[in-house]
């Protein structure tokens, strides 16, 4: 029984982790995107 739990902990952090970092990269790419319009409205 223990040993099942883990295993379903392990793959509700794993998902969580995989949601986390996909958010993070999603954000990084929309940061980037906006800095790339602020320096080209500035030139």
């Amino acid at each position: 029984m223990a040993k099942e739990e883990i295993k379903k902990l392990l793959e509700n952090s794993k998902k969580e982790l995989d949601n986390d970092h996909d958010k993070f990269v999603k954000s990084i790419q929309d940061d980037l995107q906006s800095f790339k319009k602020k320096t080209l409205d500035q030139i």
